[in-house]
């Protein structure tokens, strides 16, 4: 279709001045003179946001991945370029924040733009920074000079404020920036665009919100059914497309494919249901998915690469690339092989030989001379960024990859394939929400190099394609705040501001707005309820006196009567339960209800097996052995016989269960049933009536409306009021627990700073100074642990291994071995500081607060060894670590053990000795540098 660009170039000289007009209207002459830095026109959501930001405001802009959001962002540094401002440009990832640095020099020069992450401090005080976002929240609240002159703040990837683990850096920022900076916010489309924006116009001023739903590169929809690619979607009218995002109505899920699945389901079904006459059986068909190297050739031949697949496995990814290595798959020519290998021994030159062989380079260099890699948190920084920038390239075909590459990287590609819908989030399997899809998908279709992208869901009979249309279709997902108070957050701000101020600032938050905006509904909830009320209470009027009055003695006594009959139940299930602690094996008894009901013999008494009380063994007359508990007798058991069960029984052999199940009818006496009712008549005596009800019965009787001939249509109105009145008093709680609930958390935060001393009368003292100094998620135990003098006599390599604890989280499970930990003086600190941590956890609980996990020891062995000096493949071998999480697990020790160096005291040990554990780790693989 020709682009009405496209026909004005091809009319008259007056017609392209008049389009021309038209395009740049209302474009003042930083935004014309930005454009001509681009070789295509400009979306007009992009000309949107820029004309906006040229006017004063700030922006928000909400649009799909892939879409062009960093134009935006890259517009606010051009502004602040020619104003002579500053444009901090902040991201939620050191790759991510790599990635721009890199496109930023390309385009103004390595002197006009500097580069902040924990690992990474290039010219700081050029014009432009990049940085990740807890870089500029540590600066807002040190106060630091680089400030002056920032005139501009991009927060790209915004939505990161919904993690739960940092999101709340994002809204600190937000909050905390001078108001003279405009906020540049980039966030993936999200439902509720507008609520955000609504808040950052209530927090920052003027802000404009500009939301695009539309993917500049169509994207279509298909499932993988063996190697069969299947459309997810089918036309629904003449001149459609292939359906799915991108078209112009919503379209139909693909008959064929629902009957292929149908069938597969079908067949597989018949399969593991066949059985034959003889012994050996052959195995049933089942269904199997498609190999890895399939999939990528029938891509291949579909002319669909490159291609992302994501496994959701580190573990997984490494594996599908030796399954097409092992498979003998090429994607690429010897001459892009040749350019590869070129690239690749460019990019690791600084490496060392033994280094890159622990690394498993070769393997890793085989498979890019392939054109395929794999792309996760697992594996050095360095080589994810060869196959970034390979992939970008477009020498690489295929890369296996987890999630995070979906998260802000640049490396689009033709197709995203997605293995599975479900994914272990840490603590359990979970479903591919949504959003999560969005994000994925978004990276299928290059813009400007593709005509259109493609998803490929690989089918198994476990994936409805009625799930997989319900993903597609829901293109949006709601951005929720994850803000709340942290230590170190009240003793900045109150250091700042002031406590009082510091409590109103954070009722600013995001989070609250949102459980304001919330409120608002419940709120005018609860006055149409009390409007009800008042209906029902007129319609329940009585003559003869007040029947709201009467009413609520009818509900007295049937709350009365019901919690006696509870009370009765619970003596019965209490007097059930020391009944069967008195079987024995070989009692004869009748299980009264459930499926389990009928004669049985009991066993084995069950005695000790569980908490709630004795579980027997029984055999009941149909030959089966159930495991009983105290819930299949709701009222006492007695034996009505006994057995003799033979020393040889075992309930594994049917002839035996056979016999004795014969012996116990045979044994059943004609008159059982009788006998059981008996014995229960003597022990269920009639109660005696409580006085409570007793009373209440009187009261009824005595009431004047008792003897209305209406009363029973009275009663109906006043149930519906007081089914209508709980319901008002839950929302009212509601309403209680949400109000100032970010402010209430902040009191209690400070109640604990209060009784520790970081605080005194709303003042900061010179040990809460201390502990504004470490941003980290055990920031209290740091300060308490150096307030303690835990590490004042610990040589660098024992601080490293003590410091550790504060900041690694293994995966490996609560019940696994406790991990080896250096002997000595180390031991000793763990040790106490584990102590410390079960002290502070007691005054967390006493406030009401829970924000300090418990050490984790699983590094500090492996920092101890490293920060000695020990080989890579020495340190390596005593851990199921990989060379990329060991790397990071360094970086992010090295960043506290530098926090820790800056809150100790001027001279101190500590201080010197932290520095020297630094020094002592940043070497080999840690210290290689990851920008270029």
């Amino acid at each position: 279709m020709t682009t009405p660009d496209t026909q004005s170039a091809a009319g008259s000289p007056a017609q392209r001045y008049s389009a021309y007009r038209a395009r740049t209207a209302g474009n003042g002459p930083a935004l014309l003179d930005f454009r001509t830095l681009y070789d295509f026109e400009l979306d007009e959501f992009q000309l949107e946001a820029c004309r906006a930001l040229e006017g004063g405001s700030g922006v928000l802009v909400a649009a799909p991945t892939g879409s062009g959001k960093t134009v935006v962002g890259e517009f606010a540094v051009h502004l602040a370029l020619t104003g002579g401002g500053k444009c901090f440009y902040t991201t939620p990832i050191k790759a991510l924040s790599n990635q721009k640095y890199a496109d930023l020099v390309a385009r103004y020069g390595a002197a006009k733009v500097g580069l902040l992450t924990g690992d990474n401090s290039v010219n700081g005080e050029a014009p432009i920074v990049v940085m990740t976002t807890e870089v500029l929240r540590n600066m807002l609240y040190a106060s630091s000079p680089t400030l002056s002159g920032l005139a501009y703040v991009v927060m790209d990837e915004v939505h990161y404020l919904a993690d739960r683990f940092r999101g709340a850096v994002w809204e600190e920022v937000i909050i905390h920036v001078p108001d003279s900076v405009r906020i540049v916010a980039l966030s993936a489309t999200v439902s509720n665009a507008e609520e955000f924006g609504e808040w950052l116009q209530a927090v920052r001023g003027d802000t404009a919100v500009i939301v695009d739903e539309h993917r500049p590169v169509p994207l279509f929809q298909h499932m993988m059914v063996g190697t069969r690619l299947y459309d997810l979607f089918v036309d629904t009218g003449p001149g459609k497309g292939r359906g799915g995002k991108g078209a112009d109505r919503p379209a139909r899920i693909n008959p064929q494919l629902q009957r292929m699945a149908v069938e597969e389901v079908r067949r597989a079904k018949i399969n593991q249901g066949r059985r034959t006459g003889r012994r050996r059986a052959p195995r049933p068909t089942r269904f199997r998915p498609p190999s890895r190297p399939d999939v990528v050739e029938r891509l291949d031949r579909a002319g669909l690469l490159p291609a992302i697949t994501f496994v959701f496995s580190r573990a997984g990814c490494d594996t599908a690339v030796l399954q097409c290595l092992n498979a003998n798959l090429r994607l690429t020519s010897k001459e892009e092989s040749e350019e590869i290998r070129a690239h690749a021994e460019l990019r690791t030159a600084d490496i060392s030989a033994d280094d890159l062989r622990v690394l498993g380079y070769d393997d890793f260099l085989a498979g890019l001379e392939r054109g395929i890699a794999a792309h996760h948190a697992g594996m050095l920084p360095t080589f994810k960024e060869i196959v970034e920038e390979l992939f970008t390239r477009g020498l690489i075909k295929v890369v296996f990859a987890t999630e995070t590459l979906a998260l802000g990287i640049n490396m689009p590609a033709r197709t995203v394939v997605i293995e599975k819908l479900d994914k272990w989030n840490g603590e359990a399997h979970v479903d591919l929400t949504p959003g999560e899809y969005t994000q994925l998908t978004g990276r299928a279709g290059r813009r400007g190099i593709d005509v259109e992208g493609h998803a490929v869901v690989l089918w198994t009979p476990s994936v409805d394609p009625g799930s997989v249309a319900g993903l597609a279709g829901a293109r949006t997902y709601p951005l929720n705040s994850s803000f709340r108070p942290s230590y170190n957050m009240a003793v900045n701000l109150v250091g700042a501001v002031g406590i009082e101020r510091a409590r109103n600032l954070l009722e600013e938050s995001f989070a609250q707005f949102q459980a304001d905006r919330a409120v608002v509904g419940l709120a005018r909830q609860v006055r149409k309820n009390e409007e009800a009320l008042e209906g029902y209470a007129k319609a329940a009027e009585c003559d003869r006196g007040d029947f709201m009055e009467y009413a609520a003695l009818r509900r007295r006594l049937s709350d009365r009567e019901a919690e006696v009959s509870r009370e009765r139940s619970s003596s019965r299930r209490a007097e059930a339960a020391r009944s069967l602690e008195h079987l024995r094996p070989g009692d004869v008894i009748l299980v009264p209800s459930g499926r389990r009901s009928g004669a049985a013999v009991v066993l084995d008494p069950g005695l000790g097996r569980r908490s709630d009380g004795p579980a027997p063994l029984v055999l009941t007359v149909n030959r089966s052995v159930q495991r009983l508990s105290v819930q299949d007798f709701p009222r006492p058991v007695d034996p009505v016989e006994r057995i003799r069960i033979p020393k040889s029984f075992s309930p594994r052999n049917p002839q035996a269960r056979r016999d004795l199940a014969s012996t116990l009818r045979n044994k059943l006496p004609e008159d059982v049933q009788e006998r059981v009712r008996e014995r229960r008549r003597h022990r269920d005596t009639p109660a005696v009536e409580d006085e409570e009800i007793a009373r209440l019965r009187a009261e009824l009787r005595a009431h004047p409306v008792h003897g209305c001939a209406d009363r029973e249509n009275h009663a109906r109105w006043a149930e519906r009021y007081f089914r209508l009145e709980r319901e008002t008093e839950q929302l009212r709680r509601r309403v209680e627990g949400r109000s100032q609930v970010i402010a209430r958390t902040f009191d209690r935060v400070c109640a604990v700073l209060e009784q520790l001393g970081y605080l005194r009368d709303g003042a900061v003292t010179d040990e809460g100074r201390r502990l504004g100094r470490i941003y980290n998620e055990l920031d209290l135990l740091t300060a308490e642990s150096l307030r303690a003098g835990l590490w004042n006599t610990l040589d660098p390599a024992e601080l490293a291994a003590c410091v550790s604890a504060l900041v690694y989280e293994s995966r490996q499970p609560d019940d696994a071995a406790p991990p080896k930990t250096p002997t000595g003086p180390t031991r000793d600190a763990l040790a106490a500081m584990v102590r410390l941590w079960g002290e502070l956890d007691g005054v967390e609980k006493d406030n009401r607060v829970s924000f300090l996990r418990e050490p984790d020891l699983g590094f500090a062995w492996t920092a101890y060894r490293w920060a000695k000096g020990q080989e890579l493949d020495e340190v390596l071998l005593e851990t199921d670590m990989t060379a990329g999480d060991f790397v990071r697990a360094v970086k992010q020790l090295v960043d506290l053990l530098g926090q820790v160096a800056d809150a100790s005291p001027p001279d101190s040990h500590v201080r010197k000795t932290a520095r020297k554990a630094m020094d002592a780790m940043r070497r080999g693989v840690v210290a290689y540098s990851s920008v270029s």
